[in-house]
């Protein structure tokens, strides 16, 4: 289990327990909160709060989050875009909208759920219940591929490939702005947001290092299409990287404007391409996706200004 200590701010004050707690911690439902009020998991000075607890600010809380791989995760039969697949990986080009695995309160409709019964089982167990099989993330509105192992050798090998930065992924996205130079790295760390525990940030406490590489396909008026390359691969990488040096990536409701261009629904941000050694043959393996229907119509858009 997981326990955080939360205190509310000022501005927090007559908000109701269960929502707050919604917004702040990542992964965690509305209902998910209610359901930890409900089970006493949620305190303040030793008592536990109800739900609907009305919050005076100031207060600090403690709240204990139960170990996932009690939940049970069950098959579903959801149609999946299979790129690749043989005895010990497949590679999935995941659609917009999708969560990779189950989280508290979130429990269905997953890649997981969809890859537990398109391979009947067969994954790998590394990650546990909750996330088997799931080698590396992507965001739920971000697009793209990523790689599945189905046994814990082939797991391992491409986790090694990956913290050994021979695994290669690239992104293409849209962000706000013209960047001045045609290429660049930003090399900042990332840990967790000071005060918005849904949001990461650059900063010095509690952080990892992360490198994000970048180049320009092509410039808009008030946008430009880049080319990204990940040599780590942090929660939110690439749009908390963006956002730093001033070109939050289009549509992007958490790190960009506050005026989010809804049509995209989401940020416009697609895993194009991923090459890797195959964990059992040794050979390179490198696959490509197309930028989606959402990610070359908003492009369209652009072209016509």
């Amino acid at each position: 289990m997981e326990v955080l200590e939360l205190t509310v701010p000022p501005e927090g004050a007559g908000e109701r327990l269960d929502k707050w707690i919604s917004t702040q911690v990542e992964g965690v439902s509305r209902s998910a909160a209610q359901k930890f009020c409900e089970e006493g998991l949620v305190e303040a000075a030793g008592k536990a709060l109800s739900k609907n607890y009305k919050l005076r600010g100031g207060e600090a809380l403690c709240l204990t989050i139960p170990d996932p791989v009690e939940l049970d995760v069950t098959p579903e039969d959801i149609p999946l875009d299979i790129v690749y697949e043989d005895a010990s990986l497949l590679v999935v080009n995941k659609p917009k909208g999708m969560v990779v695995h189950p989280a508290y309160g979130n429990l269905n409709h997953t890649l997981v759920n969809a890859l537990l019964y398109h391979c009947k089982g067969q994954l790998s167990g590394i990650n546990g219940v909750i996330r088997p099989g799931i080698v590396h993330r992507i965001d739920k509105d971000t697009s793209g591929l990523l790689v599945v192992a189905k046994d814990d050798q082939a797991h391992s090998s491409l986790a090694a490939q990956i913290k050994e930065h021979s695994f290669d992924r690239f992104y293409h996205a849209v962000v706000y702005g013209n960047l001045k130079e045609d290429s660049g790295t930003v090399h900042q760390p990332i840990g967790r947001h000071p005060t918005d525990r849904k949001k990461m940030a650059v900063t010095d406490k509690n952080s990892r290092d992360a490198v994000t590489h970048f180049e320009v396909v092509e410039r808009y008026q008030g946008f430009t299409h880049v080319r990204l390359k990940l040599e780590t691969g942090r929660t939110h990488q690439i749009r908390v990287h963006m956002a730093y040096i001033g070109h939050p990536v289009a549509g992007d409701p958490v790190y960009g404007p506050r005026k989010v261009i809804s049509s995209l629904e989401g940020q416009c941000l697609h895993a194009k391409t991923i090459s890797f050694l195959h964990p059992k043959t040794g050979e390179l393996l490198s696959f490509d996706s197309p930028l989606p229907g959402y990610f070359t119509r908003f492009l369209s858009t652009l072209k016509r200004r």
